[in-house]
């Protein structure tokens, strides 16, 4: 067994442009000083790292990490959940996602498609010009609006489309396994990736691909009313990456899974900090350990009551709390004794 690293954060939710949440060297000190250790790096974040640059530069990306170093802390994965999402988009999507791309391949869909797919190819070499082997994404959807079966999907359109979802994505996985890296896919609602049925049927149509991974939340299956412990028992071996993540779900008599078109804080499913939600993270914890996950435990947060600043003050003893030291014998090795194949047959009566 392995013990995780960490604790660590994702900085997406934290960037604004106030001090100390504008620049990388304010953000990580502001992080450093509340205990984390890593920090996972949102990849359209300009104010972070250039991703064009990073693709290009080994000495630009070596740069990067003295300056993250300089504070104390390491950086585990780039994300582009952002460009993630713009491989694969539904049209009555299309007006609501041009926001995350540049304004020149807004309103034309397949620009932006090769837009997105750039920026993957340029996280690829990033990635491994930075050191790192796994990498954080969204898979995009282009069957989301079909999710509930009503009217009665055509026979053939899910086939259609994850054998469409896999052919944009063989190319990026091909480009990240030149590179060593692993592509983890975050199971998150809106995704045609959503939790482990719709995993395994993109990975059948990779033909099985090695770099197409799991980025595990717990947080997404909680609002789904699946079992996130079991998950890890299926798909450990593909699991290469880890949002620590609370939510939680209060169903009642008038609403469900689905929301009811609610805000967040009156949503029946919703995020909260750490400790604050449902989640069984020594479960978690344990299941990983157990597995031999030996990468990192990152806080994403996300909640609709507490402040950033509080959910990132408590996250990180959390997370470190939770961290298991795995042994390296068994508790009872006091009792064993010397053994050998003749002394087994005595013992056995043979």
């Amino acid at each position: 067994m392995k013990t995780i690293k960490g604790p660590a954060i994702f900085l997406a939710q934290f960037m604004g442009d106030e001090a100390p949440f504008n620049s990388l060297d304010s953000i990580c000190q502001y992080m450093a000083g509340l205990g984390y250790k890593g920090v996972q790096i949102p990849a359209w974040e300009s104010r972070l790292i250039d991703l064009e640059k990073a693709a290009e530069s080994k000495t630009y990306c070596d740069e990067l990490k003295g300056k993250i170093a300089s504070h104390g802390l390491e950086i585990t994965e780039l994300a582009t959940h952002l460009q993630g999402q713009l491989v694969a988009v539904h049209p009555a999507y299309n007006t609501g996602f041009d926001g995350f791309s540049p304004e020149k391949v807004h309103n034309n869909p397949a620009a932006r498609t090769e837009w997105a797919t750039q920026q993957m190819m340029w996280a690829a070499k990033a990635s491994r010009n930075l050191g790192l082997d796994a990498h954080l994404t969204f898979s995009g959807a282009l069957l989301w609006p079909f999710m509930y079966p009503w009217p009665q999907r055509p026979e053939g359109l899910v086939e259609t489309a994850f054998k469409e979802l896999a052919n944009r994505w063989r190319p990026i996985l091909d480009a990240f396994d030149e590179q060593g890296v692993d592509v983890c896919y975050e199971l998150h609602p809106g995704e045609d990736l959503h939790d482990g049925i719709t995993f395994e049927m993109f990975v059948d149509y990779l033909d099985g691909h090695t770099r197409a991974n799991i980025n595990y939340d717990p947080s997404h299956f909680v609002l789904q009313c699946l079992d996130y412990l079991e998950f890890i028992d299926l798909y450990h071996d593909r699991i290469k990456a880890y949002h620590v993540k609370d939510a939680e779900f209060n169903a009642s008599g008038r609403q469900g899974v689905y929301g009811g078109f609610q805000s967040w804080i009156n949503r029946a499913g919703r995020f909260r900090s750490l400790g604050d939600g449902q989640v069984d993270f020594k479960g978690i914890f344990s299941k990983l350990s157990q597995y031999d996950y030996d990468s990192w435990a990152v806080l994403e947060w996300e909640c609709c009551i507490k402040s950033p600043a509080q959910g990132a003050a408590e996250g990180a003893p959390f997370i470190q709390q939770h961290i298991i030291q795995v042994t390296d014998k068994a508790f009872d090795d006091f009792a064993g004794g010397s053994a050998d194949e003749a002394s087994n047959r005595k013992l056995l009566g043979l």
